[in-house]
């Protein structure tokens, strides 16, 4: 959507396909970055996003061992955002979608699911879809981009190699009512072989509980009183609450994948976002890393696509462009599973007070020198590369 937004106000004639009738999908990654953030107040849509209900996360408490903990305090970043905002990502959607419409050479169809894509002479033209009424069709583009996430359907039929890399863990995402609770933001903890993220939504808490990969099916087996005693066990003020997840019905599993694609382009194809390169859910950074993607590819193609010749190398300028930032941040997450979730997972970082349960070198000093942490919270908040809107998109704010 924001390729879309971004490519339209440059004059572009844009479609983007949507194979759901509407944005709402619960547990979908709902951070608003930092960098985002002044991507919006760049396209004149900041002042709407702040109207939007939302939440604010200017610090985050990392679980580093039993009974410890390390404060990340994103107020040490630079800009006029030095925040998190916390926003359901269809609210989000709608607010691209509309500012997509303002524009003349923008279009979005809902309701219409990508099956194949078209090709002549070896190079993709367009998509094959099949849309809400029952009809199968076909559009025809100079480029088709895969944003279509981790599990893409375009990419698949790209033929494009894609390299795992393994990870460790699943997350099994739930919600509970606020109730009493009086935490605040984002929080952690870690104990007895398990680590339970509590993300503040205003009414409710969002949790995620981290699981040995594959084990989900093992672990449902044993029963919902069994996960009910692990979440109290680890979060004692969701005790009385936990019974509101009364069965799996509502417990969500996040088969958690970090990917990426050694070649994220063909002739008249291109991957961003999680279609090139799906990343860890660790620090919340997959959505932060596509829409820096969806901008870069807006600013290599836009003269490309108004010429109406889009050359093989202007799709490899994207790549370029964000290579170094995905694998930055892909080669931190890999980093962190084996040295933080991997042990967690393995019962390493338990409340026994053994060693195994001290926190790490660089842990503890960023807990010495406060400031270092303005590294971790950059990272997060912004990350490694930020994209600015190019002149031809930016706009002063409107109603």
């Amino acid at each position: 959507m924001m390729l879309a937004v971004v490519l339209a106000r440059a004059g572009v004639g844009v479609t983007v396909l949507e194979k759901h009738d509407d944005f709402l999908r619960d547990f979908r990654g709902d951070t608003v970055h930092a960098s985002t953030l002044t991507l919006l107040d760049e396209l004149g849509l900041g002042h709407r996003f702040s109207a939007m209900p939302h939440r604010v996360v200017e610090r985050v408490t990392v679980p580093v061992g039993s009974g410890t903990s390390l404060v990340v305090d994103f107020g040490l970043l630079p800009g006029p955002h030095k925040h998190i905002a916390m926003v359901p990502q269809w609210d989000l959607l709608d607010l691209l979608a509309d500012a997509g419409r303002r524009e003349p050479s923008f279009t979005l169809r809902m309701g219409v699911e990508v099956t194949g894509l078209l090709r002549e002479h070896g190079r993709v033209v367009g998509v094959r879809y099949h849309d809400a009424g029952g009809s199968d069709g076909e559009l025809r583009a100079a480029v088709t981009v895969a944003c279509d996430g981790r599990t893409s359907a375009v990419r698949a039929a790209s033929g494009l190699r894609v390299r795992e890399f393994g990870v460790p863990l699943d997350i099994w995402w739930f919600r509970l009512p606020r109730g009493q609770v009086g935490l605040q933001g984002l929080n952690g903890r870690v104990g007895n072989g398990a680590l339970l993220v509590m993300i503040d939504r205003g009414s409710y808490f969002q949790l995620g509980y981290q699981i040995p990969k594959g084990s989900d099916v093992q672990l449902r087996a044993e029963g919902i009183e069994a996960f009910h005693a692990r979440v109290a066990a680890l979060a004692p003020e969701f005790a009385e609450s936990i019974g509101a997840v009364d069965s799996w019905d509502d417990v969500r599993l996040l088969a958690v994948r970090l990917d990426r694609m050694p070649r994220w382009f063909g002739p008249g194809l291109l991957c961003i976002g999680d279609a090139a390169h799906a990343m860890s859910p660790v620090g919340g950074v997959g959505i932060n890393l596509a829409i820096q993607d969806a901008v870069a590819a807006a600013r290599y193609l836009a003269a490309p696509l108004r010429r109406g010749e889009v050359r093989l190398g202007d799709l490899a300028r994207v790549q370029v462009r964000r290579w170094t930032p995905t694998f930055v941040t892909q080669s931190v997450q890999q980093l962190l599973h084996r040295l933080v979730f991997q042990p967690v997972l393995a019962g390493g970082l338990g409340p026994d007070g053994s060693g195994r349960d001290r926190p790490s070198r660089f842990v503890r000093l960023l807990r010495r020198f406060p400031r270092l942490q303005a590294i971790p919270a950059y990272m997060v908040a912004i990350g490694a590369l930020p994209e600015h809107a190019p002149s031809f998109a930016r706009r002063s704010w409107s109603s």
